[in-house]
């Protein structure tokens, strides 16, 4: 079980919203690549980037941090990185540049072609991203609420051939409520491919319990908040994973 570290970028600063609004922004560096290297100095095994301005526009803003982080980061750890990916080509370019993995969302529901046609393009390198709030899906930021249900889209991009589903509850990412554990557990058992939850980790609490769904297929979950502002500490988060894990 990988705890792994976000660094949500918006206008080149690393920073965490609440529920997803870009308007409630707390800002907690101005260096993303120094933020990648303090993550990696305390033991974590991967990081997860977002764009959120690419989130909401469709299409990469943040490329010189992110390009900066990779830079900080070398062949360390593996980096996920998601928000505004559109097309082939920008997958091939982040890809290129050093990222491990890159992480479908909006654009895996507007447009299932591409998801499929990028892990044929791709294969092992393609994350989708399930954003949903009481069992619905969210796109563009998580602006915009669907009608598509969690489980059945997560269905349907498992046999496009995923690597891995990262879902998050946007009711609880930000919020430091701890991680929506029957929702993640619900969607694990419907599917075959590993599970990376996300949204609203808090304490070494809400670690052991996520780790309790290690045997359903979750194997990582997200965290944000709680790690920049001191209410949880990582090595202590890992610690704790690992010893549920038998490590």
């Amino acid at each position: 079980m990988l705890i792994i570290p976000a660094i949500d970028l918006k206008d080149g600063h690393c920073v965490r919203l609440q529920q997803g609004n870009m308007a409630s922004a707390t800002v907690f560096s101005d260096d993303p690549g120094a933020m990648a290297g303090s993550w990696i100095a305390a033991g974590a095994r991967r990081l997860h980037i977002v764009d959120l301005n690419g989130a909401v526009a469709g299409r990469p803003k943040n490329e010189k941090s992110i390009r900066t982080i990779i830079k900080a980061v070398g062949d360390r750890v593996p980096i996920q990185l998601g928000g505004g990916i559109r097309d082939l080509d920008t997958i091939e370019s982040y890809l290129d540049a050093g990222v491990s993995y890159v992480i479908i969302g909006t654009a895996a529901v507007k447009n299932p072609g591409f998801l499929s046609d990028a892990c044929y393009a791709f294969p092992g390198h393609i994350i989708a991203g399930l954003d949903a709030k009481d069992g619905k899906v969210a796109v563009e930021g998580w602006s915009k609420m669907t009608g598509h249900d969690v489980v059945d889209l997560a269905k349907k991009y498992e046999d496009y051939g995923v690597e891995a589903l990262i879902y998050t509850d946007i009711g609880r990412d930000g919020m430091l409520t701890g991680v929506n554990i029957e929702a993640t557990r619900k969607l694990s058992q419907a599917i075959r491919i590993p599970v990376i939850a996300s949204g609203g980790l808090n304490n070494l609490e809400d670690v052991r319990e996520i780790c309790k769904l290690a045997p359903e297929g979750v194997v990582g979950a997200i965290a944000g908040r709680a790690l920049y502002e001191g209410k949880l500490d990582f090595r202590k988060a890992q610690a704790a994973a690992d010893k549920a894990a038998g490590i």
